[in-house]
């Protein structure tokens, strides 16, 4: 059975590529085509993935984990002089996102909560990528985006935006789900079995300390000092078809908290968010 594998051609996705799979988009697009019968398998942020679940969508359920420790996402604004200049400015104002319930707009949701505001009163415009998000911040639409550090340091580095904060991710970043019955149970065990072979290769001390530097500068054009810090700081799973249960609750509790998705009635059904027949529980 061919899969059709979804992700975001990021750093991120170097294991991924060095594994040859096909097609790239942001995390809300992955979650689309799962919906329309584009993809079979999304590799993308937790955040959304579990949010969609816990809103209703029967278009997915989760098979595996992609990246275990939490993903750096900078606070950005425009490269002028302005009022924003940390992030306790920016209550009350109106924050870029790529999409309704994309992970820019759920780590607004944690930014807000970590500065004590009312998520209710935040304020959203949607952008779409980052070329959009950061035309809104130059031309005074938006005062501000969150985006993933290394993926937007080289605007900030060119001059176009500046960073103004930093808000890590109370989760682990990347998990992979599968559409429930175009992917599978055996192909995805498959696939996830290959992926974690890619994925240890590339973790490794010894790629770590050069092939997968240059693999990251190659491909995306990054500084060497940056690859350095990211690499320092990333990782990945043993065995890409676990997933820690605490993962899928502490994460609802945090977007409980942040009024994202409504608190379950009764305890959290773990054939509802994870596909039991692929996924281990750890």
């Amino acid at each position: 059975m061919v899969l059709r594998i979804g992700y975001v051609r990021e750093h991120f996705c170097s294991p991924l590529l060095q594994f040859e799979a096909e097609d790239k988009g942001g995390t809300g697009q992955l979650i689309s085509r799962l919906t329309n019968d584009e993809i079979d398998i999304a590799i993308a942020l937790t955040d959304p993935l579990i949010a969609g679940i816990a809103k209703g969508s029967e278009a997915y359920k989760l098979v595996g984990s992609y990246v275990t420790s939490p993903l750096r996402w900078a606070v950005i604004t425009g490269h002028k002089p302005s009022a924003y200049n940390q992030i306790s400015d920016l209550q009350g104002s109106t924050i870029g996102i790529s999409r309704n319930g994309s992970g820019s707009q759920t780590m607004a949701y944690v930014m807000a909560l970590q500065q004590r505001w009312p998520t209710s009163e935040l304020k959203f415009q949607v952008n779409n990528d980052i070329r959009g998000l950061i035309n809104s911040v130059n031309d005074g639409t938006t005062s501000a985006f969150m985006w993933e550090w290394f993926t937007t340091k080289p605007f900030a580095d060119a001059g176009e935006c500046r960073f103004i904060g930093q808000v890590p991710t109370p989760w682990p970043s990347w998990l992979i789900a599968a559409h429930p019955t175009r992917g599978e149970p055996a192909a995805v065990r498959t696939f996830l079995n290959n992926l974690s072979h890619h994925v240890r290769a590339f973790a490794s001390t010894e790629a770590r300390a050069g092939p997968g530097v240059r693999f990251v500068m190659d491909t995306f054009g990054y500084p060497e000092t940056d690859v350095k810090e990211w690499l320092d700081a990333v990782e990945y799973p043993e065995d890409c078809a676990t997933i820690p249960w605490n993962v899928i609750t502490d994460t609802l509790g945090v977007l409980q908290q942040a009024g994202v998705v409504a608190p379950p009635e009764g305890a959290v059904k773990q054939d509802l968010f994870v596909n039991l027949d692929v996924v281990k529980l750890v």
